[in-house]
């Protein structure tokens, strides 16, 4: 029988690990994604009557878009300030598992309020969304940096894989939970969607459990210097992580376009004429090739390395978004949906890959005793590119349209990919051993 587990150190650990991965995919994919980002277009916007002029409708639909772009990547700028503090505080002090839990329960009790937010009140949408997703973006900055823990060199492209399908696995069973909902309750309609809210604020604590129960934390390290402290020391030192710091600039440039995807990739296919079944078997379509491509990438990457991993699947990105501006020249408005089912494939593959390569050699470059702090930075940084590529690509579209955002999304993994050829994985991976060994001479 199949068992991802075997041969681990710490089986029951990386379980509850994963686990977490499972259980937030109820936030990425139905808050995130596929349910409250049409919800806040579509709904929370009011929308003008169906007699309105095209003119009309369609202005209505950018404003919607951009009042969604605002609400997350606002949220997503205050991960950027928190992120590599509270990264800081947590090694110091021992709180990894403490914040982690912390920020999973009140997330899943904001994700439920979320059902209160009707027609036209932005504010409270604003108000609950805006700390939902900033303890959601914290805690994947915290579940992250139990990778080092967990794992050793020779398996940790296993280990981050193993959590990365998990948490496709959820997703799709997400997926075909909330598509039987719809069409046993008639929730097919946006205005319809608030008991779905609720469902995935439960799903939230539940999946916390394992995490609560297994996790193990590493003892602090009674360092008396205060997060601030902590964050300036690491970016003094900085020099001593080159490659880390070039990696950090490549992953937020070609996260740009990650970000865009997971926050737009329903309101995308929406444009391109995909009513609401359909926008759930595309992105259950997408999540099922990501998991697959997850799973996959568990088989070679740390035989090959993470930084050719990355390049492999910022290929296949580059390759889909010039898809999607492809159709969108070709047939403008109208027109058939097959390529888009062809696009999805791509979007899925690459989306599932380069998620785990990247923490893999984030993980590689980090020393086992700064693990927060700098998978803090990393948050950071993958916060910052969708406060930044959210903005940017929903001011874009408003201001120009649908065509130039795609644009923009391809300019987004060709420079990341152009960024990435300065990275030397082997260099990285001998400067965080050597700071361990440092650590330990010190102790």
């Amino acid at each position: 029988m199949l068992n991802p587990f075997r041969n681990l150190d710490r089986p029951k650990e990386v379980w509850a690990w994963s686990m977490y991965d499972l259980a937030n995919q109820s936030f990425t994919l139905l808050i995130i994604t596929l349910l409250f980002s049409l919800y806040v277009q579509g709904v929370v916007t009011i929308q003008p009557a169906e007699t309105a002029t095209a003119e009309v409708i369609e202005a209505a639909k950018r404003q919607g878009t951009f009042n969604w772009s605002l609400i997350h990547g606002g949220s997503l700028l205050l991960v950027v300030a928190l992120s590599p503090v509270l990264g800081a505080i947590a090694d110091g002090r021992g709180w990894r598992k403490q914040f982690l839990i912390t920020t999973g329960i009140l997330c899943s009790l904001l994700t439920c309020a979320l059902g209160f937010v009707g027609p036209g009140m932005i504010v409270l949408a604003a108000a609950l969304y805006i700390p939902a997703n900033l303890c959601y973006q914290l805690g994947e900055n915290f579940v992250a940096s139990f990778l080092p823990l967990i794992s050793t060199p020779r398996n940790i492209g296993r280990i981050s894989a193993i959590g990365w399908t998990a948490g496709y696995v959820g997703a799709l069973i997400l997926l075909i939970l909330t598509m039987i909902a719809m069409l046993a309750f008639g929730l097919e309609e946006p205005r319809t969607w608030r008991p779905l809210f609720v469902f995935a604020g439960v799903w939230f604590a539940l999946g916390i459990i394992p995490a609560m129960r297994y996790l193990q934390d590493d003892p602090a390290e009674g360092s008396e210097l205060s997060g601030f402290q902590r964050l300036r020391q690491t970016l003094d030192h900085a020099s001593q992580y080159r490659q880390l710091v070039r990696f950090l600039l490549a992953f937020l440039v070609y996260s740009f376009g990650v970000q865009v995807i997971v926050g737009f990739a329903a309101i995308i296919a929406a444009d391109f004429g995909f009513e609401q079944v359909d926008l759930i078997i595309f992105v259950a379509q997408i999540t099922v090739v990501a998991g697959l491509a997850a799973a996959f990438t568990s088989s070679f990457q740390d035989r090959i390395g993470a930084r050719p991993t990355i390049f492999l699947y910022l290929a296949i990105w580059i390759v889909s978004a010039s898809g999607l501006i492809s159709v969108k020249l070709i047939w403008a408005e109208s027109g058939p949906q097959w390529p888009l089912w062809l696009i999805g494939n791509g979007l899925g593959f690459a989306l599932g890959g380069i998620g785990t390569a990247s923490r893999s050699l984030v993980g590689r470059f980090t020393p086992r005793h700064r693990s927060a702090e700098f998978f803090g930075l990393w948050g950071m940084t993958y916060k910052l590119s969708g406060a930044v590529g959210v903005l940017t690509f929903g001011a874009v579209a408003q201001a120009f349209g649908q065509l130039a955002s795609l644009i923009l999304l391809l300019c987004f993994f060709v420079g990341g990919l152009l960024l990435l050829l300065r990275v030397n994985e082997t260099a990285g991976l001998r400067a965080a051993r050597r700071a361990e060994r440092l650590a330990l001479a010190r102790r």
